[in-house]
């Protein structure tokens, strides 16, 4: 087929399905196994439906129109998806609150998938723009911006809680939807939260992938962003997207009292302010608190015991044992560091740990690399519900793991537990599920494999020592510094931590998927009425940002009047 044949296999189903949901059964254009993920376009909220049957009852009644091509996109093309020939078509519709974006690709003339979301409220962007252009014996533009983010007179609709990624991009969604939104982060700097972590840090996809909203990287950036840059940049965005951020500010405790929560801020200087705020957005990241394993004799070490989130750099353990519990992509750079800074460092392996080589990494981003706008590359990656992310991610997997054999192997002689069975679906469903468990090799395991870096199983570990671990056979691995690369606690123990055990119990788990295939908690109502979460990695803050902005905005302008309604 040429791009012709293309545009009219793709406009043909796009007329079909108009007039089956006219008629109130969709059944007919689906594959019998089809999948449709609907985000916002059909009720407020994420969901995915599975079985052409299913999807016919859930689209009942549904109320869209004007399904076609949008000229603005990326054309109808043939692609290869998960293992599945199909052809590939982003279009638009008009949705009941707006203007709506899809993706469907389609397998002899049927959906395989099905992808609809709002793409902007009914209105969005109509706002007028503010003139602050000579205004003589007035205030000017930045009277008017220190009055806003001073709030001396006023509360914000809705506090975020946290100034990473997260935080950045839900407030700057809500700032262009006009919702009056306020940023606290106990750091004294914004960007802290990158810039204050170890000194080698870089992350660990590519530029290409890791756009925040509005304002993209320059062309100009690395491949992979130095942590300070990326840092350098948050402020240089907060700035020019006219953030309101508090630095130095935490969330003491809040509870909800009516139709708003009443919280407690207390500010770097010990004053304290009391708010009142009709939403609450935590963007704590999926690393929140830090989790300090309780481990057998750890009392009586005599060296120092630190966090991994507290690490900073090596030069002054040079010379010295040093030990790193946990084998993640944190413990492995770590130890990493502090083998450059000649430290004798070993890694003590708790559980198996999914390896792969850093440009093998990068092929679950694949849909960044195919040439098209980051826009529709946006929507791609949205409309791939689980069950076919889950096969695309094994593929991907697969194909990784043979061109890393011969690393894995290594390792594997040199004792150390690989998750890298067949079947995995890799490092991306881990970080989706757990928030961890995977190592992006840039030298460490290389070191592993060659002895440099010494390795420890946990299961042979008899207790901590004064002067280090003691093994069941009664060796000690020497330390005077154990690291604890041991993760964070689920994002429920945050609103635990602040909004008590109550709204934390009806909320219930923050991240990994529901039954339904979809985040818990993430970007979509919660138990609790004005309770939000956000997170992720830059990438997924940009993308859902976006529709959890259009959750509140539609709770602001009376479109939803209680928790699930639409």
């Amino acid at each position: 087929m040429n791009a012709m044949d293309h545009t009219a296999a793709a406009t043909a189903w796009l007329g079909a399905f108009e007039a089956a949901l006219a008629r109130g059964d969709v059944s007919g254009v689906f594959q019998p196994d089809g999948h449709w993920r609907d985000i916002l376009a059909f009720g407020w909220d994420i969901r995915t439906t599975t079985g052409a049957t299913t999807i016919a009852t859930a689209l009942s009644g549904a109320r869209a129109r004007n399904f076609r091509l949008d000229p603005g996109r990326s054309p109808p093309r043939r692609v290869q998806r998960a293992g599945v020939e199909c052809l590939e078509v982003i279009f638009a519709f008009d949705a009941e609150h707006g203007a709506g974006a899809g993706a469907a690709r389609l397998v002899e003339g049927r959906a395989w998938t099905l992808l609809t979301a709002l793409d902007a409220m009914a209105g969005e962007g109509q706002v007028e723009l503010p003139d602050y252009s000579r205004e003589f014996g007035g205030e000017n533009w930045l009277d008017k911006r220190n009055r806003a983010r001073a709030y001396q007179d006023h509360d914000p609709a809705v506090l975020v809680v946290g100034g990473g990624q997260a935080g950045l991009s839900i407030a700057a969604r809500l700032g262009q939807l006009g919702v009056d939104t306020l940023i606290v982060d106990r750091a004294a700097r914004i960007g802290d939260n990158w810039r204050k972590r170890y000194h080698a840090l870089t992350l660990h996809n590519e530029t290409s992938v890791n756009h925040l909203p509005y304002l993209p990287f320059p062309d100009t950036w690395p491949v992979f962003i130095p942590k300070d840059k990326l840092a350098n940049w948050f402020e240089f965005y907060v700035e020019a997207m006219e953030l309101n951020f508090w630095t130095g500010t935490e969330l003491v405790s809040g509870h909800r009292a009516g139709d708003a929560w009443e919280v407690t801020l207390k500010r770097a200087d010990g004053s304290t302010r009391v708010m009142r705020p009709r939403h609450i957005v935590f963007a704590t990241g999926v690393s929140s608190i830090p989790i300090r394993p309780k481990l057998p004799g750890l009392e009586d070490f005599a060296g120092q015991v630190m966090h991994s989130g507290e690490y900073v750099a090596g030069h002054a353990w040079k010379g010295k044992p040093a030990l790193v519990l946990g084998t993640g992509n944190s413990g492995h750079d770590v130890a990493q560091d502090l083998h450059a800074s000649g430290a004798q460092v070993s890694m003590v392996q708790r559980s198996p740990t999914y390896i792969v080589s850093l440009s093998e990494a990068q092929r679950v981003y694949s849909i960044y690399t195919e040439g098209l706008p980051i826009r529709d590359c946006d929507l791609l990656a949205t409309a791939m519900p689980y069950p076919v992310l889950c096969e695309a991610y094994r593929r991907a997997t697969t194909h990784s793991r043979k061109l890393d054999q011969p690393l894995l192997d290594a390792l594997a002689a040199a004792g150390f537990r690989l998750d890298n069975e067949e079947g995995s679906m890799g490092f991306q469903m881990k970080y989706l599920e757990r928030g961890g468990g995977y190592y992006f090799n840039v030298g460490c395991s290389d070191l592993i494999a060659r002895r440099e870096i010494g390795l420890v199983q946990y299961a042979d570990v008899d207790r901590v020592v004064a002067e280090g671990l003691r093994l069941k056979d009664g060796r000690v691995v020497p330390a005077e510094l154990l690291v604890l690369a041991t993760g964070y606690k689920n994002q429920q123990e945050t609103v635990r931590a602040y909004l008590g055990d109550a709204v934390a119990d009806s909320v219930g788990p923050v991240w990994g998927f529901d039954a339904g295939g979809e985040l818990r908690n993430m970007w979509r109502p919660t138990a609790q009425d004005g309770l939000w979460f956000t997170a992720g990695s830059l990438a997924q803050c940009r993308i859902y940002s976006k529709f959890l902005a259009m959750q509140i905005k539609a709770r602001e302008a009376g479109l939803v009047t209680s928790r699930g309604a639409s």
